[in-house]
């Protein structure tokens, strides 16, 4: 995830490496910039990338910002869309959608978030849990509107299923910050120096769920 500044404002910017030719950028339906570049792309160049296409990007934010009504309405079509993992995936790539009115097609997803969502967190907290050298009593796996996760004092570990929408490196964050609590259960300044140790970047991290969270839904 990169901040860039752009004019008097600075851009959310989820970059992607692959082995592909060249760069290319998107603009997300809840108005995160995406960024498709090559392998070894230096961040100098994303950067200058992204303030050449400055007008675009402003237009295009502008244009969603006109049309956006909150909460989003879903649509449970071969049109609706949902993220994952940060990128907007077309419902029928998600789920079976052959059969089910849009109860059963919703809760069809919720399920699949729920799954998607205790995969990432299991294979991900692995390495954060070795360097932090501590282990939670329990990992689960909840529904929640106001929390992406949290501590309990029997060091019960629970995360958001609407995480699975998130980059994987906002779900990195959210990880750290629950496992620095099995350390330090208050948001004190040796708690943050935690954080920082293993996630220099980690106020990025809040500002995508700030910004963006409200559009992960179903």
């Amino acid at each position: 995830m990169m901040n860039i500044p752009i004019g008097d404002t600075t851009i959310a910017c989820h970059v992607e490496y692959s082995r592909r030719g060249k760069v290319s950028i998107q603009m997300e339906s809840n108005g995160l910039l995406t960024v498709k570049a090559p392998n070894g792309t230096t961040e100098a160049d994303i950067i200058r990338l992204v303030q050449r296409h400055s007008q675009w990007i402003t237009e295009q934010q502008q244009r969603l910002a006109n049309r956006r009504v909150l909460p989003e309405t879903r649509e449970y079509d071969d049109y609706g869309t949902f993220m994952l993992l940060g990128k907007e995936q077309p419902l029928q790539q998600l789920i079976d959608v052959t059969d089910g009115d849009e109860e059963e097609l919703r809760a069809r997803l919720k399920r699949y978030y729920f799954t998607t969502c205790k995969r990432v967190i299991q294979e991900r907290i692995v390495p954060y849990q070795q360097q932090l050298r501590v282990k939670p009593a329990s990992i689960e796996i909840v529904e929640s509107t106001t929390r992406w996760g949290s501590c309990s004092s029997t060091k019960k570990l629970t995360f958001n299923y609407r995480l699975a929408m998130a980059p994987v490196e906002v779900i990195d964050y959210v990880i750290v910050h629950e496992l620095c609590h099995l350390l330090h259960m208050n948001h004190d300044r040796s708690f943050w120096r935690k954080v920082g140790s293993l996630m220099p970047d980690y106020k990025e991290k809040e500002q995508y769920l700030a910004h963006y969270g409200r559009y992960m839904t179903l």
